[in-house]
């Protein structure tokens, strides 16, 4: 019987949280959502259970509000590096879910990579 698209979907997203559980040296996690009009990044401590710093489309000073293009996810991929070295982040693991690594998820991740993120 074939999996669904959602049943692999969330498969994804366990095989990599799964992952990041067994590298982690505490260092905070770089979450990643992606719907059809917006997406949005959080770095999470778990160890606190803290958010440390958020960024999204639906912010209307990044102008990309209800956009869910590459432009859109450059722009929050290097606000959300701004603000993680704002908070005294400089190393994240990045965790993208069950969202494979190309397109937005990779046009994200490169631009908070050039923003100084280290991942």
């Amino acid at each position: 019987m074939a999996n669904s698209k959602r049943t692999l979907f969330l498969k994804r997203r366990m095989r990599v949280r799964n992952k990041l559980r067994r590298i982690n040296t505490g260092k905070p996690r770089l979450s990643v959502h992606r719907s059809s009009k917006n997406i949005s990044v959080q770095v999470i401590d778990d160890l606190q259970g803290r958010t440390l710093a958020a960024a999204s489309s639906l912010e209307k000073d990044l102008g990309v509000v209800g956009k869910n293009n590459m432009e859109a996810a450059a722009k929050v991929g290097s606000a959300i590096a701004e603000r993680a070295k704002k908070a005294g982040v400089e190393e994240v693991l990045f965790d993208r879910g069950g969202f494979l690594f190309h397109g937005k998820i990779q046009a994200l991740a490169d631009a908070a990579r050039e923003g100084g993120l280290k991942f």
